[in-house]
């Protein structure tokens, strides 16, 4: 669809009465203070963009790109303005009159194809574990990289030497008696730097009854090109998955990537597919996506027996942007944390403020994401945790870096990790 004809663009921008509601819960308003950087800014940049007052140049995507797509914003606009989709939009547009051969190498030839990025995430390994990314940084040879790269590349300190999907099987039976047939969407964040968290989800649903199939066909969500200007790209990734998932007889498509299952939701398939023949299918597939957690707690109704334990140890909890603010799922994960015996729940302070990261955002943006991270780590640190537990890749890759930057001993962890800890001590009852 025309960029001046998709319905954020043509019904929404009007709603906009400047009255600076968002600009009081932007993280990035609030380190640059410059009303450019605005979420009503945005939208009248958009606005202009749309009426032909600005080109849809490199200099316009650059002010609109300066923007974690958090949906703070959005959720708090008093004129319920989805601002991340008129920004996504625009970001579209200028990238189909300024093509870039990185952006395609990356997010069509590179994050379109899993075997090439379970290749390149292999390679990560091999150069983390031979030494030559700390070589390179010694002689100074990642300097030469673009942009912030540069200095971003710490922020993947330890890539895993397998995927998930390498040591997982496709069909895993469920224990005991079967209550559910689950497609299991495991997310790139999660197969290639999480592999841990995708074997406790398995073996959290398979420990409840639930079979899980992990469709081998499957590919990324979509949610990083949306964000760099390929949606063109992610409505083929949204078509394709929706096909391969729908060929299956499954009751539930679950996933423990808050990114995912926000990119997979019924709304942002309407943004995406919305008026295209495939919009019946999209909504089916859609209506049975679920966040790990929220499935854990309201379709099994999970209750954990209770038991005496010594030496609790301290959790607090981060809201993923694309959870609390795009879903709107915080009460899950906080009562599948507290139901863990041998966890003492500690809430911090602004759980649900972002911590930068947002996918690619903190490796183009790297300064500006670290001011960003400091004021969620300075809220962490002061519940002394000893795990931060959150819902995300992309939170669990920067609040990882997070801690070694300021050089706190806690470890970050997804919910479902600690949960399948504490059945492994202590089997639940049937």
């Amino acid at each position: 669809m025309e960029f001046h004809k998709l319905p954020p663009v043509k019904d929404q921008i009007m709603k906009c009465v400047r009255c600076g509601k968002c600009r009081s819960v932007c993280p990035v308003f609030a380190e640059i203070r410059n009303e450019t950087a605005a979420p009503r800014g945005h939208v009248f940049m958009v606005q202009m963009l749309r009426d032909g007052k600005v080109e849809p140049n490199n200099d316009v995507n650059e002010r609109l790109s300066n923007c974690l797509m958090c949906e703070n914003c959005s959720v708090n606009c008093p004129s319920g303005i989805d601002i991340h989709e008129l920004n996504a939009a625009a970001r579209s547009y200028i990238y189909d009159k300024n093509p870039s051969l990185s952006k395609e190498l990356i997010f069509d030839s590179l994050w379109t194809r899993p075997g090439l990025l379970k290749a390149s995430s292999k390679f990560m390994w091999g150069a983390q574990k031979s030494g030559l990314q700390s070589l390179a940084r010694h002689l100074g040879l990642t300097s030469i990289l673009p942009g912030d790269l540069s200095k971003a590349e710490k922020i993947l300190a330890s890539v895993p030497r397998q995927s998930a999907r390498s040591f997982l099987p496709e069909y895993n039976p469920a224990r005991g008696e079967k209550k559910y047939r689950i497609a299991y969407f495991l997310g790139c964040g999660t197969d290639l730097l999480n592999p841990q968290v995708a074997r406790a989800t398995v073996d959290v649903l398979t420990h409840y009854g639930c079979e899980v199939i992990i469709p081998r066909d499957m590919k990324c969500c979509g949610l990083p090109h949306i964000a760099n200007g390929k949606m063109d790209t992610a409505r083929k990734l949204a078509v394709h998955n929706i096909k391969i998932f729908n060929n299956g007889d499954y009751d539930y498509i679950v996933t423990d990537c808050a990114s995912c299952s926000s990119a997979l939701s019924s709304k942002n398939m309407e943004f995406l597919l919305g008026g295209l023949k495939i919009e019946d299918e999209a909504i089916a597939f859609s209506q049975k996506v679920m966040d790990l957690t929220q499935f854990l707690m309201e379709k099994l109704e999970l209750k954990l027996p209770g038991k005496e334990v010594d030496d609790r140890i301290k959790v607090t909890y981060h809201d993923p942007c694309h959870l609390a603010n795009a879903q709107g799922i915080k009460k899950a994960p906080r009562e599948l944390l507290k139901q863990i015996p041998e966890v003492e729940y500690i809430e911090m302070g602004e759980a649900n403020r972002c911590c930068g990261g947002s996918g690619t955002y903190s490796l183009t943006h790297y300064d500006l994401s670290m001011r960003i991270l400091d004021k969620k780590m300075d809220s962490a640190m002061e519940t002394a945790a000893a795990v931060i537990a959150t819902c995300c890749p992309s939170c669990m890759m920067q609040l990882r870096h997070g801690v070694q930057r300021h050089k706190w001993n806690a470890t970050v962890m997804h919910p479902v990790e600690l949960l399948s800890q504490s059945l492994k001590q202590t089997p639940a009852k049937k």
